[in-house]
């Protein structure tokens, strides 16, 4: 299916570029372009698709559907329409800030907003292709566990008091609308569906949009999975990470908080440090740090939380992304 990619990158290193082959460039472009061209057309291709499917989606009705769900149920409701909705952490905010209007309890809110930047229909399809289906799965179920969890240890210790008192106001409101709508159930307004010409429309708005977002991170995510491809002396991660040894998975999720990315343009570099030897635990800390618990997220979080509730789920991943980093590498050593 991307033989063609691979062709013209060959095509591209050797004989326009004329660049010998086995020499560490070469192998750096030569993986820079294949794998560039192989996202972009994945990318094109599923945000049109999903799109055509998402059209029908309404945001507003999934929110009413959630406040209205058993707590236990809701967790993973709200979990799963983190995952196939393709909101990076600072587009989540809005979408977080509609959810405790409704009045949905702040655990199922952060169900949502930590599963959100970790999962996404484009990341699950470029694992499928570039990983193999026995990661990506791992890295559901993962992602998926670490929203479920961390909203249900948040609902316990009783978060929702950390918000930002405007947040605050308007989950409590929230809350006071639904016990209305339950003692005085009215009609419900069904909104009408989208022509096949206006979900058309609206997918090609979408690829315009969401490519225009990812793009950059594409490009970087791919120039450094190239680096690390071809500039990297071969054995270099395996000899110093890749035994698994404990500190090496707290290591590295402290080294992608710096860092910022999405989980589309992560996943290339994904792809290198797996291939260089580096533990399937620790890549997963990294690239889960980098995608949920990074500096500029929690900058933008800080609009909606107090200090207390940002310290509270920054700590939460780290923990959670560390145990994840130990427990992998100690069954799956390696893919």
């Amino acid at each position: 299916m991307f033989q063609v990619f691979t062709d013209f990158a060959s095509w591209a290193v050797y004989s326009v570029f004329g660049l010998p082959p086995d020499t560490q460039l070469a192998g750096a472009l030569h993986f820079f372009i294949e794998d560039t061209l192989k996202i972009f057309a994945l990318l094109l291709f599923m945000i049109y698709v999903i799109a055509l499917i998402r059209a029908s989606l309404n945001v507003e009705r999934v929110r009413d559907y959630l406040a209205g769900k058993h707590r236990a149920l809701g967790y993973s409701m709200g979990a799963l329409f983190g995952a196939i909705t393709p909101f990076c952490s600072c587009s989540s905010i809005p979408v977080f800030l509609g959810f405790t209007s409704a009045g949905i309890p702040l655990g199922i809110t952060m169900a949502f907003l930590i599963t959100s930047p970790l999962i996404n229909e484009v990341a699950v399809l470029l694992l499928m292709s570039l990983l193999g289906w026995k990661f990506t799965f791992v890295y559901i179920a993962l992602g998926m566990s670490v929203g479920i969890l961390g909203g249900i240890f948040l609902d316990a210790i009783k978060a929702e008091r950390w918000l930002q008192p405007f947040a605050a106001n308007a989950m409590k409101q929230g809350k006071e609308h639904i016990k209305q709508k339950r003692n005085a159930p009215g009609t419900v307004t069904e909104s009408t569906p989208l022509t096949l010409t206006e979900r058309h429309g609206f997918a090609k708005e979408e690829v315009a949009t969401i490519f225009a977002r990812v793009w950059k991170w594409v490009i970087i995510g791919v120039g450094l999975g190239a680096a690390l491809h071809g500039f990297v002396p071969e054995g270099w991660i395996e000899s110093y990470l890749g035994a698994g040894q404990w500190w090496s998975v707290p290591a590295a999720v402290l080294l992608g908080i710096p860092l910022y990315s999405n989980a589309t343009g992560v996943i290339p570099v994904m792809e290198s440090l797996i291939t260089n030897g580096l533990p399937i635990g620790t890549t997963l800390a990294f690239c889960m740090s980098t995608v949920a618990a990074s500096f500029p997220e929690f900058i933008l979080l800080k609009q909606v939380m107090q200090w207390r509730l940002l310290a509270t789920l920054f700590a939460l991943l780290l923990v959670a992304f560390t145990l994840i980093g130990w427990v992998f590498n100690a069954t799956f050593p390696v893919l």
